[in-house]
């Protein structure tokens, strides 16, 4: 049972920052990953990035250089820095937490929008 929490989304102009968080129910240093998605209107879900365990990361194409996933064990929380934002990152960015390869829990999702 791990209840996920997004926030720090909002209204930004093209070639700005957003940090978003995502705040655990409880531990999450024995989870196996935790990551971001994110979907547009009319549009699939996808990876923006993951972070495992052992510390290794996993960034879409179009958010490399741009964007870093971090976590923090002791507050709980993942983090996504978002940098150089882009009119085409607007979306809901959701939460993801993954134990074994079976159980995956979701956040309620935060919205992000660049304008130009």
């Amino acid at each position: 049972q791990v209840q996920l929490v997004e926030s720090g989304g909002g209204l930004v102009q093209a070639g700005g920052s957003l940090t978003l968080s995502c705040a655990a129910s409880r531990n999450i240093f024995s989870l196996d990953a935790m990551g971001w998605y994110r979907q547009a209107p009319g549009k699939q879900r996808e990876l923006v990035a993951l972070i495992r365990n052992g510390g290794r990361r996993n960034y879409a194409d179009f958010v490399k250089g741009r964007f870093t996933v971090s976590m923090d064990n002791v507050k709980n929380t993942l983090y996504l820095q978002m940098n150089s934002l882009k009119p085409d990152d607007t979306a809901v960015y959701y939460c993801n937490a993954e134990i074994g390869t079976s159980i995956i829990y979701w956040g309620q999702g935060t919205q992000v929008t660049v304008s130009s």
